[in-house]
Parts: structure tokens; sequence; C-alpha cells
């Protein structure tokens, strides 16, 4: 090896003035005590391989025509650092491509190609690490490394058409610890002795005797097929491995095996597999793909086998899963100690505390209680009363896909405990989160939109049957539900997991596929405002269902939430009023201005020129607030305003508890936007008119009141084809299976003289407000249309009111008999009459309405809670009644004639239950 050049820089910085005078140059974050930035020019090139760039930022590359070359050749770069002190030290890198930053390498599709480099400290394994990639080109945190006190070098080999200008060392700083957890004795730990993972020797019997079941055999019959099956890995101590899921499968199936026989042959094969993967196991500084995903799969499988074959553990066994699964521990998005993201919300609510830190905690106990310590106090401490205020409301904040996703993480903590101690620590109202998932289904197999959705919606040109099995077979295993077991095998079960399906599967539980027996709307209370009403549990391709959904009310919970507070969605044999944002990527532009925003979804807008932008927002899109802060405790989600979005007033429905003729919701959704907003409340009336032309009639009320009249308000609804807007009257129209469904929208309020139309279509449709944004996607919601209607003249109070009518094919939509009075609206469809709050508040005072022939039920709705007196003219109807408060709601049925309605109660009349 030939010198090109000597000079090895290395910096001792311990003494204060030397430390302030370098961070002038190169300012170091906050706590770091050691900053050192080596010019790759400086260092020792081998001139033979690679040379020294001169000029622009310098750096050294690779000479013309050389090619990478891997270790043991001689390296093309070799620094030297001396170290202050023993300990973890962070290395960053700085490269360019050799043509300069605008032109990086790219492959046949115009991607931007991936550069790695090889290094090697002193005599450690040589590591392979992204040097230049596209998600953070030429700066890259290179990985953590243990470093000895004294001089240290390091080894480099470079890849072709990369200029390494520099790398930086820094002391590393792990994620502080809370002052609550420093010394936090959870009041539940672990029993003595293994296993404890998901059984406990009092347990074990149960699972055992569950094996061979009709329902289970199969599974278990898979299981032991890959329990008996060698499966070679042979591990070289100097090369690392990427991680290997076939790897971990057989390792954790064998594992089981062994617990559920004492197969000893079985158990050692698991403890080999498992100790020679993690020695060599490294993820390097690869951050794309969520990676802390598999890395918390490796420690919780890792975990698996500690805890199951523990009888079988060497003490070298015991101590190399213990320091390779804290090393992983280290490297995962959350951090160690785990605080570097929270449990409540975001990545950190998702496997890596709720499944993989916790099972290594449990398994870890006996050896060292610190890591359970930790992660108990985030899922005692934090997540359990968090999820107790939160499932308060029976839906997730982050709606359908992710919702499901972090919720089948959390019931992994919730069976831990349940197993290991017989403790429920999550409060009961878990067991009744997953009918969210119910209702939400829509007829052709997919789900009606809730924040945002990752799952494939079209495969082979047919909608996919939407699943999450896993979290469905925690679910109904926990709460040892009938009916969401049912949903477990539509969803297919869950093949691919058969050990945890073993684990916590009652093959006694025969599941309930009738969801007939379900009631047809679904109130989702106050904490997660909104009503789901449906006309049937019709899920097959003929269904001519409805399916429609109202939100708004309650708090705001940031992430994957989307800004829909008040939005309508309505489903008649395919979407015909909906949310057409599509969740292509998190935080891009389109993203965090369309994709998430109101004015991707059915709901009010109002244009404030001057409102203030927040998160990354470059656009005011009239809706509510943007928000990407959520709260971390029940405290403080009801103490701060900022996550206040708006507040139920009503919801009811009626007269059948289980097959109601109407559904009512209403909510005041003032606070949901910001100051330009002075009041503001949405109020839905579902109509299930039990008819086959035309099942279902929605009636929308909207009260809006804004600071300043020049505030433009949009009464806007979204739709995947463009409307019909013949003589005056909109109709949208969608088709399933050969079936068309029409819905005829018909606005009484503005009147068409009063109010002006505008329809955007395809691209225009991606645009707030003249600044368009490009979503590539073959999907329909990409090429969708918004009909947005504002008042012709500009004014502080505007009110809309709309009837939506479903129908059949080319059935005729009713008549609608109207008439608006100053408390109440009075709409008279087919066999009904609907009176319903005209205005912001509750009905307070006496009102007659006339029922026309034909009326067979009268509906009122949004009267103020108390007594109120019902007579007729002919005084056939004459009783008096109780409103509860929050549902505000009465029905009866009635005949031809007028009807008056009183506050109160009248004595010797019968008070109707």
């Amino acid at each position: 090896m030939k010198k090109a050049r000597t000079g090895f820089i290395g910096v001792l910085l311990l003494q204060v003035i030397s430390l302030a005078a370098y961070c002038q140059a190169y300012p170091a974050v906050v706590g770091d005590k050691f900053v050192n930035r080596q010019p790759a020019a400086e260092a020792w090139v081998n001139a033979e391989h690679a040379e020294v760039v001169r000029g622009g930022e310098g750096g050294v590359r690779l000479k013309k025509g050389a090619t990478e070359h891997n270790p043991p050749v001689a390296p093309d770069v070799v620094f030297r650092v001396r170290v202050p002190l023993a300990g973890t030290y962070r290395l960053s890198t700085y490269a360019i491509p050799e043509g300069g930053a605008e032109k990086p390498q790219r492959d046949e599709k115009g991607n931007i190609v991936t550069s790695y480099i090889r290094l090697q400290l002193g005599r450690q394994r040589a590591t392979r690490r992204i040097v230049y990639d596209r998600h953070h080109a030429a700066g890259q945190v290179t990985g953590r490394f243990e470093l000895k006190q004294g001089e240290q070098e390091l080894k480099i080999w470079l890849p072709p058409g990369i200029q390494l200008v520099y790398i930086e060392w820094k002391n590393y700083n792990p994620p502080a610890v809370p002052a609550a957890a420093k010394d936090y004795m959870p009041k539940i730990v672990p029993p003595p002795g293994h296993p404890r993972l998901w059984v406990t020797p009092q347990t074990l019997p149960l699972v055992k005797s569950r094996l061979t079941a009709p329902e289970n055999k199969p599974a278990w019959d898979g299981v032991r097929a890959t329990a008996l099956r060698p499966y070679v890995f042979h591990c070289d101590p100097q090369q690392e491995v990427f991680y290997n899921e076939g790897l971990e499968k057989a390792a954790e199936a064998k594992a089981f095996y062994y617990l559920m026989t004492g197969d000893k042959k079985a158990g050692n094969e698991a403890v080999r597999l498992m100790t020679d993967y993690l020695s060599a196991l490294e993820f390097g500084n690869v951050t794309y793909g969520d990676i802390t995903r598999e890395i918390g799969r490796a420690i919780y499988t890792a975990s698996l086998v500690y805890d199951w074959c523990y009888p079988l553990l060497s003490r070298k066994d015991k101590a190399a899963l213990y320091s390779n699964m804290l090393r992983l521990a280290r490297d995962m998005e959350i951090g160690w100690p785990p605080f570097m993201d929270s449990i409540i919300n975001g990545h950190g609510n998702e496997a890596q505390i709720c499944r993989d830190l916790l099972a290594m905690g449990i398994a870890l106990y006996d050896v060292d209680p610190l890591p359970y310590r930790y992660t108990a106090y985030t899922v005692l401490e934090q997540l359990v009363p968090m999820r107790k205020f939160e499932y308060a409301s029976p839906r997730h904040n982050q709606g359908v896909d992710y919702g499901a996703y972090r919720f089948g993480w959390e019931m992994h903590a919730a069976w831990f405990y349940y197993r290991m101690t017989g403790l429920r620590v999550f409060d009961d109202n878990i067991k009744k989160l997953p009918y969210f998932w119910l209702y939400m289904r829509q007829p052709d197999g997919y789900m009606l939109r809730d924040g945002d959705m990752f799952s494939g919606k079209i495969s082979g040109g047919k909608p996919v049957y939407w699943k999450q099995p896993q979290t469905m077979l925690l679910s109904y295993a926990y709460s040892n539900d009938a009916v969401i077991k049912g949903e477990f095998e539509r969803q297919g079960g869950l093949p691919g997991n058969p050990v945890l399906f073993l684990l916590v599967n009652d093959p006694a539980l025969k599941a309930e596929h009738r969801l007939a027996q379900l009631p047809l709307t679904k109130d989702f209370g106050t904490v997660l405002g909104g009503m789901v009403a449906r006309t049937g549990w019709n899920n097959t391709d003929s269904s001519n269902d409805v399916i429609a959904e109202i939100r708004g009310g309650g708090y705001h919970f940031a992430n994957h939430q989307h800004a829909d507070a008040g939005a309508l969605q309505i489903y008649y044999r395919g979407i015909q009023v909906g949310d057409i944002g599509l969740y292509v990527s998190y935080g891009t532009p389109y993203d965090f201005n369309f994709n998430k925003r109101s004015v991707a979804h059915s709901m009010m807008l109002a244009v404030d020129p001057e409102e203030k932008l927040l998160f990354r927002a470059r656009v005011r899109d009239g809706g509510t607030r943007f928000n990407q802060r959520f709260p971390q405790t029940p405290q403080e989600t009801v103490s701060d305003p900022w996550f206040n979005n708006g507040q139920v007033q009503s919801a009811g429905f009626g007269p059948s508890a289980t097959a109601p003729a109407f559904s009512y919701f209403k909510a005041d959704l003032t606070s949901a936007y910001t100051s330009k907003m002075t009041r503001y409340t949405r109020g839905f009336c579902f109509l299930n008119l039990g008819r086959e032309d035309v099942p279902a009639v929605i009636i929308l009320t909207d009260d809006m009141t804004t600071a300043k009249a020049d505030f433009k308000k949009y009464w806007q609804i979204n739709t995947l084809h463009l409307p019909d807007t013949t003589g005056g009257r909109l109709v949208l129209q969608n088709s399933r299976n050969g079936l068309t469904g029409k819905t005829y929208v018909d606005m009484l309020l503005p009147a068409p003289k009063d109010r002006i139309m505008a329809i955007l279509s395809g691209d225009s449709a991606n645009s707030v407000f003249g600044q368009p944004y490009q979503v590539v996607s073959d999907k329909p919601e990409a090429h969708a249309h918004r009909i947005m209607i504002t008042p012709a003249t500009p004014r502080l109070q505007d009110r809309f009111l709309t009837v939506f009518q479903m129908v059949a094919g080319n059935t005729k939509p009713l008549p609608v008999n109207f008439k608006a009075e100053a408390t109440h609206y009075q709409l008279a469809i087919a066999d009904r009459v609907v009176c319903m709050s005209a205005g912001s508040g509750l009905i307070d005072r006496s009102f007659i309405m006339k029922a026309p022939a034909g009326t067979r039920q009268v509906t009122l709705a949004g009267l103020k809670g108390g007594y109120w007196h019902i007579r007729s003219a002919d005084g056939k109807i004459n009783f008096t009644a109780a409103v509860a408060d929050g549902n505000n709601t009465l029905c009866f049925d009635a005949g031809e004639g007028h009807i008056t309605a009183t506050p109160g109660g009248v004595d010797g009349v019968p008070v109707l239950k």
C-alpha cells in the first residue's frame, strides 16, 4: 500500500476553551461534549485505488476505472480519532455524487441509486453503511459505535461515483429518562420462573389441551412440520447479515414446539438459530421502510426463545441474547431507553413497546429488571389511562387502517399482562372497539374512509376485502366475542402466524357470522364523535344497503387523523359522497395540503385569507384546524383548547333500537375551526325508508356564522363520477356488480337564486383555491369531483338545508314537502314527517306541524331535553314524553292532520315511555 498523503486529524476536546473555539466553526447540538469533524482529504488515502479531489467541497473518491472492493483488501481511506472517554459515539458522513449533488446516480427507472461504504473500526467486524440515498442525500448518520479510550482507527472502502467529503464523530446522547420513570417500581411484575410470555406454568396446560382440537389441528400440524424441518444457517463471525424473516419464523416454531412437547432437539435448534443470528444481525443505518419494525420483530423472536427455551440456555447463550437484544433496541426508532417517541401516538404506539420491548423486559426480568420497569411505565402509567379515556368512544382516532394496525399491538400488551398475571390492565372498553370496523364495512368489502388509508383498495380490478386478521384474532379471543371471531374468519384467518393463533384461540368459541342481530346504527359517543347508519348488513355484491357516516365533536389526536369534523360519507352501490384524498406518502405537500385537510372531505369550508398556517401547511383551505400535535394524557386533552374538535350536541335513533327508522346526529363544530368561526352546527338525520327503490334519505342542516361577512363559505361534497346537473338538480351516481345507485341532491336553502355552484373535476379537484397538488394514482379518488356551493351575497350567518335521496337505478326520486319556520324545518317525504331544529340551538318553544295524507310516522329532532306534550287537532294523539338530554329526539306514529308539540307535561296526560 502506497501512502499518498499523511495528516491524521484527531482532536481531543476536553478543554473548555478549545471546545468553544471548535464549536464556532462546527456547532454541536446541545449536550455534545465531543465533536470531531475530519475532512477526508486530510486522512490517509490509498493512492493506488483512490485520489484526493481538489477544489469544490474536496474529498476523496475512487480513481477512474477503479472498482469497488471489500475487506480484507486494503481500505481506500483511513481516519484516526483520539477518544477522550470510552463509550458510545455517533458517526456521520458527508458524501456527494462525483458529478455534483444535482447529478446523483440513477437506475433505469430514474430512481436515485443507494450507495454504500464499508467501514471497520480497529479489528471489529466490517460493516456496510449507506453513504448516499434519496432519503438523506449527502448527510448520513452512519450509526452508533462503541469506542475505547485513546486512539482509534477507522478504515473505509468507497463505492464508485461517490466523493467522501468528511466524517464526523459525536458523543451519543441516549434518550432522557422521564423523572417519573427513573425510580418507577411497577405494582405488576413478572412472576418468578419461566415461561411467562403468552403462557405461564398455570396456563400452559390449557394451551396444550387445545392443540389437537379440529379448529386448531391444521395450525398445529403446520407448526410441527416447521419445527421438525432442519433450518440451515451458517454463521460467519466476520460477516454481518440483514434480517431474515424465514429464520425468525423457524426459530419461533421450534421454540413453541419445545414449549408444547418438551422436544429438546427442536428447542436447542431454536436457541442456536437465534444466538447465531443475533450475533451477526446488523441493520446498519437503514431508515427507509420503517425498518424499526424488522428490528423489533427480531427482538420479539429472541425474547420468545429466551423465555420458552430457558432450561436449555447456557450462561453464554443468556448473555449473548441479552446483550444483542439491548444492542438492537438502541437502534429502534423509539430508542433505548425507550423514550425517544411517545407510546400514545405515532410509531411509538406500534409494536416497539407493546410487543417487542415489553416482551424483552418480561423475558429478561430476572437478570435485569430495568427494561421491564421502563416499558411497564409507558404501558401502565401512560398508555392504559389514556386509552381508558379515548376508547369511551368505540372508534379509533387513527382511522380505519392505522387504528386497526396500532390497536393490534396494544392487544399484545393486554394479552401479555392477562396471561402473565391473570389481570386485565386495560379498561374493558377495549372489548367493544373492534365493532368500529364492522360498522365501517361497505358491501363491496372495502371500508368507509377514515384517516390515512394504506390498505390496497383495488386488486385485479375489484375492491379487496379489507382485513386486519391479527387484530381481530387478539380481540375476539381476549373478549370471548363470537361476532368478532366471525369477522376474523371472513378475513381469511391468520395462516401466516399459526403460533399466535394457537396461543390464544379457544376452539370452543364458535364464530357468529350473522350480523343482522346488530343495531343498524352506531353512535360513537362524545370523545370521538360520529355516527354510522345503515339500512342493512347485506355485505354482498348484490346488496341494496345504504351506509352513511357523519362525524364531528370530541377531540383531535393528530398524526393520521384528518381535519374532517363534520365530514359526510354515503355509500350506495359504490361511494356517492365522501373523502377523495389519497395517502401516498406522509408529510408531502399533497399530504399536508390536501389529503389530510378538510378540502378533501365533504364538509363546510370558510376561508379567512389571513388564517395562520401551521405544521408545514402552505395553503388556506377554509377547513378546520390542521393539527399534528397530539395530547398525551386525558387531562391535557380536555384542558387544552387546541385539541377541542367540537361538541356532540345530540345523538339519537329509534324507535327500534336494532332497526331504527331514523338516526339523528348534531354537533357544534365551532371550536374545530379557528377564531374565524363564531358559531357552526351541522345536523344529520338518516331515514331508513324500508324500501327497495328508495332505501334511504338524509337530511343535512348547516348553520354557520363567521367572524367576518367576507369570509367566504363553501358547502362542499366530493364524489367519484361527474354529477348530472340537468334541471338545476344534482344527481350523483355509482355502480357495483352491474347495479346502479343514484343520489339526488336537493338543496332547499339557500334558494337557487341565492347561491353559486362550481364543480371542480380531474386535476382541478386536487387543487386548493388555485394551488394544484399532483397525485399520481389510478384510483378514482385521484380523478374525482368537488361540488362547491357558496352564498351569492356575503353575510355573517348562512343556513343550508339539503336532502339526499338514494334511489335504485332509474327510479324517480320522491317528492319533498318543505316548510321553514323560525325554530325548525318541517319536511315530509314518503310516509314520514321530520321536524329538525333550524338553528344552532335546540327547539325550546311550542310549534305546530302539519302531517300530509299518507303520513305514518313523525320524527322530532333537536328538541330541548325535558317533558314534551304532543297533541293532534282531533285529540287522537295526546301524550307527554320525556326527551333525554343528548338524545333530543321523539318519534311517534301519526296520520294526517295538525299536531302541536309543547314543552312541559300536562296534568292527567300519560307519559309515553
